[in-house]
Formats: structure tokens, C-alpha cells, sequence
């Protein structure tokens, strides 16, 4: 059976009868849970800034684990034609060597795609953080405090740490790059300073520098994404790698291509033991990821799989042709 809700719905509904009468008819047909979606899709229709951040070809192919993984378990991801293989590694904390595990969650996507975006809007390797932590984590949509600075702060130092490999599988049988990490220095937020310390504003003033052959890869390949549509995902671990994953995708796509569902568990169902387990999250997710990204057309099938088809790039600004985002009410 194939799926009616992946083509375009949400973003269709707020066009033709805009937000509160959509709501109420996702209410009235036993659908309320899918208002969220709706609100997604809302802030993408009405979204006239059309900023861009960019990922990393390799990480929309493939993606760090969801959940927090054993801090000695190297991972190992397969999507598209690249495997990753990230390791865990070791930081002077203190003076004192610590062991960090790979990266895991929506929280460190949402440090690498700021941390990607910013070097490639520079065209530098530095990134300057800003004027304090908060100030840029606001910036990518998160609160900064209690337990999600912990959070962070946790995140960044496993970024800091870990290495990566990918492995690309081409005719000629070249590799993307073989080995790598992602940030040769900063990154290592000052913990426990006194409130109103007068060196806290030249504390926090950071620059993280990107390892030298991930930024020359990022440059040479990287993929171009909205960043509104990272602000809605940004608590959605799963939905945002399908989003980044659908706009690398819609890059070269000529013709519609099927997606199995064993291709589909092999590159998104990390942290998901069984395979008949995956379709639930999987489908909840991509409504998520398409609600963010109005232009794309997809369609799913219990039995086969999902259906791509070429759509627009997601920074196109007409969803409709003659019809302007910043017109949705």
C-alpha cells in the first residue's frame, strides 16, 4: 500500500486553506498528532529570510549513532556508495587523560552543521563562536542551560575527539578521504567559572579550527540546506538525517528511484535491533523531514519502500510556482 501523506500534503494544505482551517481537518480526521507536522511546514512557507547552512557530503549519506554508544565502540555506518567509520578518542581534561565516545544525537548534528556552515561561509578553517556559549546555541535554535548545556558541552568534547574514516566505493575505487578528525583545536568550553568573572566575555570568545582535510573536503563537497529547516529539526535526531540525506539526493536526481526498505535500515536504522522494528520511526520521521522540506517528492509503500523523485533543491523559494512562501497565512 502506498502512503498518501508524503507528497506535498502539509505544505498543500496550508496553501489552499491556510493554518487554522488545516489544523481543524487534520482534528476532525482523527490526525491531531500530525499537527506538529503542519507546524513545520508552516515555519518553512513562511520563512522570507531563506538562510543556508551545509553539511558534509559523507555525513548526508551516512550518520552518527542516535543514542549513546559504549564510550570504547567504534561505529560503523553504511549508506549510499560510503561507509563511516568513526572512533572514539582521548582528551586532557584537567591535566588528566579522558576517554570520549563517538558522538551521538540531535544535539551534536546540530554543533557539526553550525560548525560546517560557518567555515563554509568564510572560507575558513576558524570559527569564531561568538561572544558567549549562549549566544550560539540561541543561534541554532537552542535554549543554553541546566542539562542541554551539559549536554553540549559533553557533544562538543566527543567531536573534539573522535576521528573518522570514509570509505567511498566508485568505479575507479578512489576513497572520499581516508582518515580525519573533525576539529584540530577549541571546542573545550571553560567549565565552572565564577558568575560575573570579568574574563568570561574573552573566555567564551572561541575560535574552533576544523581539521585541515575534513575543511578541504566540506569545500570541495558539501550540500546546501535550509537552515530554518534545521531550526525545526534540531530536537529530531532521525528526521534531520533524512532531510540532509534527501537534499544530497535531489542534487543529480534525473529519473525517480526506488529505495529499499533493507537499504533504507541498512543506512538509518542504527540503534534499531530488528528490521520489522524500523518502518514506525522510520515513516514519523520522514513526515518530519518532508514537512521541512516543502519542495520534495516522495512517496512510501509498506512493501517496497520509499520513491524519490527529482524535486527542487531546498532553498528553492516557490513551492507553487507564482506562489511566494512569505504569502502563506
Amino acid at each position: 500500500m502506498t502512503e498518501p501523506h508524503y507528497d506535498h500534503e502539509f505544505p498543500r494544505l496550508l496553501l489552499d486553506y491556510g493554518y487554522e482551517q488545516a489544523a481543524e481537518h487534520l482534528r476532525s480526521s482523527g490526525r491531531a498528532q500530525d499537527i506538529a507536522f503542519l507546524d513545520i511546514s508552516r515555519a518553512l512557507l513562511s520563512d522570507d529570510k531563506s538562510e543556508l547552512g551545509v553539511s558534509y557530503s559523507g555525513l548526508c549519506l551516512t550518520s552518527l549513532p542516535h543514542k549513546r554508544l559504549p564510550d570504547d565502540q567504534v561505529w560503523r555506518r553504511t549508506g549510499h556508495d560510503v561507509t563511516l567509520l568513526i572512533e572514539p578518542g582521548t582528551l586532557l581534561v584537567n591535566g588528566k587523560e579522558q576517554k570520549f565516545g563517538v558522538p551521538y544525537g540531535a544535539r551534536a548534528r546540530m554543533i557539526l552543521i553550525f560548525l560546517m556552515s560557518e567555515a563554509y561561509r568564510t572560507g575558513s578553517r576558524e570559527v569564531r563562536l561568538g561572544g558567549s556559549q549562549r549566544r550560539w546555541f540561541e543561534r541554532m535554535g537552542i535554549s543554553f542551560g541546566g542539562e542541554t548545556a551539559k549536554a553540549i558541552r559533553d557533544q562538543s568534547k566527543r567531536i573534539n575527539a573522535c576521528s573518522l574514516k570514509f570509505f567511498w566505493e566508485s568505479d575507479s575505487g578512489a576513497d572520499g578521504f581516508a582518515k580525519g578528525g573533525i576539529v584540530s583545536s577549541g571546542l573545550m568550553f571553560r567549565d565552572g567559572l565564577p558568575k560575573g568573572d570579568v574574563k568570561q566575555g574573552k573566555l567564551f570568545d572561541d575560535v574552533v579550527v576544523l581539521d585541515p582535510v575534513f575543511f578541504e573536503a566540506l569545500q570541495k563537497h558539501h550540500v546546501k540546506l535550509r537552515e530554518e529547516a534545521i531550526r525545526q529539526l534540531k530536537d529530531r535526531s532521525l528526521a534531520l538525517d533524512i532531510y540532509v540525506w534527501l537534499a544530497y539526493r535531489m542534487r543529480k536526481l534525473s529519473k525517480p528511484v526506488n529505495i529499499s526498505w533493507a537499504a533504507l535500515y541498512d543506512q538509518f536504522g542504527g540503534g534499531v535491533k530488528l528490521r520489522k522494528h524500523f518502518p514506525t520511526p522510520f515513516k514519523n520521521a520522514l513526515k518530519a523531514a518532508v514537512a521541512a522540506y516543502p519542495e520534495v517528492k516522495v512517496e512510501l509503500s509498506d512493501k517496497e519502500g520509499i520513491v524519490l523523485f527529482p524535486s527542487p533543491l531546498p532553498f528553492h523559494r516557490d513551492f507553487v510556482l507564482g506562489t511566494n512562501f512569505t504569502k502563506v497565512a
